[in-house]
């Protein structure tokens, strides 16, 4: 479910939120589903607990979870996700597709691209 490089750049806690993120937005994970607790999910990665609290605290921070006290942590709704955080990826957005443009990529390309990554999301 979670895979961790432990020879990449990125920390351990910015992997494993980079990891559950996707899980959510490739909607492996769903609006409600439970995420394992902190303990169960630092076991299994025999990470420290300390590690998997703070990418669940960011996860929550930018809208993509939710805790419920002594529940635990869920995944959130699409229309309670950060607003922020779709901002920031529209403008990461922007920037490749100026680097695509620069280096020679025909507006066909990108627009057909995109078509196909909407044309799969609509067959699930």
């Amino acid at each position: 479910m979670i895979h961790l490089d432990y020879k990449s750049g990125k920390s351990i806690h910015e992997q494993i939120y980079d990891n559950i993120k996707a899980l959510i937005v490739n909607g492996i994970l769903k609006a409600d589903d439970k995420l394992p607790s902190v303990r169960e999910m630092s076991i299994s990665l025999t990470v420290n607990p300390n590690t998997v609290q703070k990418a669940y605290k960011e996860l929550e921070n930018d809208g993509f979870t939710y805790s419920v006290k002594a529940k635990g942590n869920f995944v959130a709704h699409c229309e309670k996700a950060n607003k922020e955080e779709a901002e920031k990826l529209l403008e990461s957005l922007r920037q490749t597709l100026s680097e695509l443009k620069f280096a020679g990529v025909k507006e066909k390309e990108i627009v057909s691209a995109v078509n196909e990554i909407y044309k799969e999301e609509n067959h699930d």
